[in-house]
């Protein structure tokens, strides 16, 4: 005899539930540690609402903060801060690699064949092994990452040994996880014209942010480009080319400004340049003083932020892929296409619904919270902005507004921060569980657009 389920069980039935109520016991448990005397330097208690920031700043791989890291907190408490960034580094991509073959399986056997042929990393079965490839991956790379910077800070900058080793460990996790949390005062500034710290963060944080179905489809066929799937066709693409275009606008717009490119050489400003817009794909260290950055700058940067990284990594933002597929949509619809191909594919109508859903939803969240801000704060509207986006899509980068917010604007950028890191993996999810197949068909009528 089977029994009924109860209304609790039913209630939790959908992933989108588990995975916010997940992220969401993760912060309630960093909020109770980091509000600890023990976690402060000081051995005085964090205030409540910089406690609950910190720590869905840190699970939500952001980097914003409303205290210094490596001053205001204990050892104790950046312990507490790095296992919260390891923790929903690697939880994004392990529950973006469930919701893969969770989608797949509400497929016929025909698509799920398909899919996995396309993808070239989730099989019908077997997502305890890929589960385990990926928490293997990412120790791996954080691992190189770590000694690469250890070594860099004892032998460069003269620091001891263990300092180094416990610098090193620190920013390659947060780097890695795209976290952007710095030990340093002023994140990374001390390393802007050296290329050993700069590169070897830089590529940890594009590695992160690819995604975890990119980039071991690329260990297993990067000599077969032809044979790439579309998702990674788009990502890499769109990788490079955002990379290259954040790079060229940082440097012109700022090879004269005093307070950030001016005083650099000109190798210096081109790796200055690479080195923030690498950065805004969701990473958040700066090597440059972000809050002396002119306005179109920080405009141009939100752009970017709010792109964000590869689909399935530690990135945030709407996804390079969300990005991309929009853009081809465009460009078939400007040229009288009925259907949308990529390369030698067809895209699905369900996913240019869902990409475009996902765009609107950011831009609303974005938009609403633009309008709170303006009223809770005194600051300009360029400057609320650029917090906002930064705290919607994950970056970290400030403009150095963050610690002087009321508390009523912290808990809104927090609330951003979490809608930025788990809803679009959630809602994209949903949207694909969703989908049903229509049993009568409604008359067709064209409306007027534009």
């Amino acid at each position: 005899m089977t029994g009924r389920r109860s209304p609790g069980a039913e209630r939790w039935r959908h992933p989108a539930q588990v995975v916010a109520a997940g992220f969401a016991t993760a912060i309630a448990v960093g909020t109770l540690l980091l509000s600890l005397p023990i976690a402060t330097e000081s051995g005085d208690r964090t205030g409540l609402v910089d406690a609950l920031f910190t720590a869905t700043s840190a699970v939500c791989v952001t980097g914003l903060v409303t205290v210094d890291t490596g001053s205001h907190w204990s050892a104790f408490g950046e312990v507490v801060v790095l296992g919260l960034i390891q923790v929903g580094g690697l939880g994004i991509m392990t529950l973006a690699a469930l919701f893969t073959v969770l989608v797949a399986r509400r497929l016929g056997l025909r698509r799920r064949m398909l899919a996995q042929a396309e993808t070239k990393t989730i099989g019908l079965t077997g997502i305890g092994g890929l589960v385990r490839n990926i928490v293997l991956f990412s120790l791996v790379s954080e691992a190189v990452v770590a000694v690469v910077l250890t070594l860099r800070f004892a032998t460069g900058y003269g620091r001891p040994w263990g300092e180094a080793l416990y610098h090193g460990v620190f920013h390659a996790i947060s780097a890695f996880n795209n976290a952007g949390f710095s030990l340093n005062r002023n994140s990374l500034m001390d390393y802007v014209t050296d290329p050993l710290v700069s590169v070897t963060v830089a590529a940890a944080v594009i590695v992160g942010g690819l995604g975890f179905p990119v980039v071991f489809e690329l260990l297993r066929g990067w000599r077969h480009p032809a044979r790439w799937s579309v998702l990674t066709r788009i990502t890499l693409v769109l990788t490079v080319a955002l990379l290259v275009i954040g790079t060229v606008a940082t440097v012109l717009l700022e090879r004269s400004n005093p307070g950030t490119l001016g005083p650099l050489s000109g190798p210096g400003k081109l790796l200055a340049g690479f080195f923030h817009s690498t950065m805004t794909r969701t990473a958040g260290f700066n090597s440059i003083d972000t809050a002396a950055m002119r306005p179109e700058s920080l405009f141009t940067t939100d752009l970017l932020m709010f792109i964000g990284g590869g689909t399935g990594g530690t990135a945030g933002g709407i996804k390079v892929t969300t990005f991309g597929l929009l853009a081809f949509v465009i460009w078939s619809e400007m040229r009288g296409h009925t259907r949308v191909n990529v390369g030698h594919r067809q895209v699905p109508e369900s996913n240019q619904r869902q990409a475009l859903a996902v765009v609107l939803l950011g831009i609303g969240a974005v938009s609403l919270s633009v309008l709170l801000m303006l009223a809770m704060t005194r600051h300009s509207l360029d400057l609320v902005l650029f917090e906002v986006v930064s705290a919607f899509g994950t970056v970290g980068l400030s403009a150095g507004i963050t610690a002087d917010l009321p508390p009523a604007a912290k808990l809104l950028l927090g609330v951003l921060m979490f809608l930025g890191r788990v809803g679009p993996l959630t809602l994209a999810s949903a949207l694909a569980l969703r989908q049903r197949t229509r049993r009568f068909e409604l008359p067709e009528e064209r409306t007027i657009v534009g």
